[in-house]
């Protein structure tokens, strides 16, 4: 089983960067393909972005693409979300999840296991 611990969150003006960190403990991300999700208060959860367990494929929701970017690096057991020009409608939650089973799913029923989440908000 594996556990996740996110990180990177805070406060920024609208146009800037943030970048997010997700550590996975107790097994190592090659067994898992990953995702973002974000909550904004009163919102269902939503996806953001995924990545295959080998680095190969990345996937968008049209809200970020273009902004945000997802990768993956294997030694430090660690994805990422770079996420650029961003704007105050990316006020969330983001949390990251992890799936044994391969694809990069948006939903969020397919994912097993979760971490804690990191506040991100931006200021107008």
């Amino acid at each position: 089983q594996v556990q996740l611990v996110e990180s990177g969150g805070g406060l920024v003006q609208a146009g800037g960067s943030l970048r997010l960190s997700c550590a996975a403990s107790g097994r190592t991300f090659s067994n898992y393909d990953v995702g973002w999700f974000r909550q904004a208060p009163g919102k269902e959860r939503e996806f953001v972005a995924a990545i295959s367990r080998s680095g190969t494929w990345t996937y968008y929701a049209d809200s970020v693409k273009g902004r945000f970017t997802i990768s993956l690096d294997n030694p430090k057991n660690t994805v990422y979300l770079q996420m650029n020009s961003l704007k105050p409608e990316d006020t969330a939650v983001y949390y990251c999840a992890a799936k044994p089973d391969y694809g990069l799913g948006y939903y969020k029923g397919e994912y097993d296991y979760w971490g804690q989440g990191t506040q991100v908000t931006v200021s107008s």
